[in-house]
């Protein structure tokens, strides 16, 4: 051991030197068991690299997926807008080829939904405008009832919409005659969550607003006319006036009801599909955080 204290030997040598001078060490002390433990630690390297590599290389994979919804989503709206928009599919005046390729856009988002059980998702409830809708759909019954009572030169319908909040719904359809007079047809109802992608609608209410006169469109020879009618409505007893002023409401009583699949739903478009897997797709008009008209909504159940 004196070699050691003054350096003329390798440490290496003072250890076989420490255990020459002494008794033979047993069999069991050797240095096996720090091997074992390097090789342990040599492995779980290995694998913790294995993980940050497949990490690694996932992220990619995530980026692009998240890269090809976004354009699909893009090329969707564009499609819309190539066919001519809400004003084209209400009035019948979209060609087959133009269905056909909003449809291969619409299939292709669905098949990057990001959002599992949709039907439970805070996204769903806010207020939506209505973009696509198909043949049996609630939209195109509307828009069918317009177009058959009046030529599309007297009545149009301009836009449609949907409120959804804690399970409840209003839709409403807004229809403006002649240019000169704004009318509302309201649709309450009921959801049901069936499953992670399936609800059913129970319609409770229908509604049909008092008219709304545009008195900036009106011809100045029929503005004092307009006038006496304002003034005559405001003499008419109160039961009358009351039911003028509020409107026309038929209750449903959940006679009626549907269901429908969420097929695509995320913080921007909503995609569903009727028990003929017939599509209507919907744009988010506003957040039901900050959206007055949705936190106000009373229901009538």
């Amino acid at each position: 051991m004196a070699l050691i204290q003054h350096g003329s030997v390798s440490g290496t040598c003072a250890v076989r030197l420490s255990f020459s001078s002494a008794a033979s060490p047993p069999s069991s002390l050797n240095f096996q068991p720090e091997k074992k433990g390097w090789r342990r630690s040599c492995c779980r390297r290995m694998i913790c690299r294995a993980m940050v590599q497949e990490a690694i290389q996932g992220i990619p994979s995530v980026y692009a997926r998240e890269m090809e919804r976004l354009s699909a989503k893009e090329s969707l709206i564009l499609a819309f807008n190539d066919a001519g928009g809400f004003e084209a599919l209400v009035t019948g005046k979209i060609t087959d080829l133009q269905k056909i390729d909003v449809n291969e856009r619409i299939t292709t988002l669905e098949r990057l939904n990001p959002t599992p059980r949709p039907t439970t998702s805070p996204y769903l409830e806010g207020r939506w405008s209505f973009e696509w809708f198909g043949s049996n759909t609630p939209g195109s019954l509307a828009a069918r009832v317009i177009f058959e009572r009046f030529p599309s030169t007297l009545a149009s319908l301009s836009n449609m919409d949907i409120v959804i909040k804690d399970a409840n719904t209003k839709a409403t359809a807004n229809i403006k005659l002649l240019n000169m007079i704004e009318n509302k047809v309201i649709l309450s109802s009921k959801l049901t969550v069936e499953g992670p992608l399936r609800m059913r609608e129970e319609y409770l209410e229908g509604m049909l607003e008092s008219p709304t006169v545009i008195e900036e469109a009106l011809p100045e020879q029929l503005r004092g006319l307009f006038g006496q009618a304002t003034t005559t409505l405001q003499q008419l007893p109160e039961p009358i006036k009351g039911t003028l002023t509020n409107g026309l409401r038929i209750p449903l009583g959940g006679s009626y009801q549907r269901f429908f699949m969420i097929s695509y739903l995320d913080d921007e478009i909503l995609i569903v599909r009727d028990t003929a897997g017939v599509p209507e797709v919907l744009t988010r008009v506003e957040t039901s955080s900050s959206s007055s008209i949705v936190d106000n909504l009373e229901y009538n159940s």
